[in-house]
């Protein structure tokens, strides 16, 4: 028997585990003690990243990532990646397994649930510092995946269903961008979203970006379509280092997400990480006359735009001109990624 997307179409791409079936109503459908007051995130909660264009420094998936291994969830539906990659760009990988086997892994996207849905885990002392804790634990899902190479749509479809049969509440989507911003100030977190409910709750402003997008776009497109609230939180990447994962960045986004969910999650290695991050690019500066001059700029810039004489919509305008300049291919090699030392062009 085969599934059917949100749209209607017949897929065989999506292995569920969940079971389909319609959705099944709303924190307070499902909950009647719920209260009318209660806010859009306080229900079931999607987290989701993509490897690739919306994943400057890895900080989007490596804040997923750290999400996972905090949570007791398991994996409850699929993605085909025959039907959605092209393995000479996306490449399947060898790694060993906990006992020692090498085994292929191939790209995709899978959603994780909750082992117990809707109930709030508060872990032994012994074991506090490993898992997340919270009211919001039981309600959080999450989306892990690479951005395909062709059919958006359908990808997209399957995805929407899969959180559709969860019963899915709200979207948060995390996504990274190469900036101009220094790496020794803190990373700055852009929030916005489509939804006017979730506009009015969060006081976050409405995207005015026009142009190129990635698959997170898609997906906010889509989950809005069949009636699911979403936000997005986007971090700013220094685009001088990006050809090295950003825990800091990861650490802003895991930082912002319990503002907006209540969760508290364990951060594990990620602060000593940040640090000697920041510290490895000091110690590049320090022998780089060039480059220390460039990121003071960057530094007295920042500083400018903290100023409680700055206008909020400065951040917003660094997010737009950041897409614009992705979509356009301008200041990189052509693979988006950025030029290897801007402190240097002319």
């Amino acid at each position: 028997m085969s599934n059917r997307t949100a749209e209607g179409n017949a897929v065989t791409g999506i292995q569920p585990i969940l079971g389909r079936r319609v959705r099944p109503g709303t924190e307070r459908e499902r909950n009647p003690s719920v209260s009318n007051d209660s806010r859009i995130f306080d229900g079931r909660i999607l987290v989701v990243a993509f490897e690739g264009w919306n994943d400057a420094g890895e900080a989007a998936s490596g804040a997923v990532r750290t999400l996972k291994d905090a949570l007791d969830v398991v994996p409850v539906a699929t993605i085909d990646p025959e039907l959605y990659y092209d393995f000479q760009f996306n490449r399947p990988t060898l790694a060993a397994d906990e006992e020692g086997q090498r085994r292929l892994e191939w790209p995709g996207s899978v959603v994780y649930a909750p082992v117990s849905p809707g109930i709030r885990i508060d872990p032994l002392e012994d074991v506090a510092e490993y898992h997340a804790s919270g009211t919001g634990v039981g309600n959080l899902f999450l989306l892990l995946g690479t951005e395909p190479s062709r059919s958006w749509k359908a990808f997209t479809a399957e995805l929407i269903d899969a959180a559709l049969a969860a019963g899915i509440d709200a979207v948060v989507l995390l996504g990274s961008m190469l900036a101009d911003v220094p790496h020794t100030r803190p990373i700055s977190v852009h929030s916005s979203s489509e939804n006017q409910q979730v506009r009015a709750e969060l006081g976050v402003e409405r995207p005015t970006y026009e142009g190129p997008v990635g698959i997170l776009s898609v997906f906010a497109d889509a989950a809005e379509a069949v009636g699911i609230p979403t936000l997005s939180l986007w971090a700013s990447v220094p685009h001088y280092v990006h050809n090295s994962p950003s825990p800091k960045a990861m650490l802003a986004l895991i930082e912002k997400l319990e503002q907006i969910i209540d969760v508290t999650v364990p951060r594990g290695d990620l602060v000593a990480d940040s640090a000697a991050w920041e510290s490895g690019i000091d110690a590049l500066a320090a022998d780089d006359e060039d480059m220390a001059a460039y990121i003071e700029q960057l530094e007295q810039a920042r500083d400018t735009v903290d100023s409680p004489e700055a206008s909020g919509e400065a951040i917003a305008q660094e997010f737009e001109r950041y897409l614009r300049r992705r979509g356009d291919g301008r200041g990189d090699k052509g693979d988006g990624r950025g030029p290897d030392e801007p402190w240097r062009r002319e």
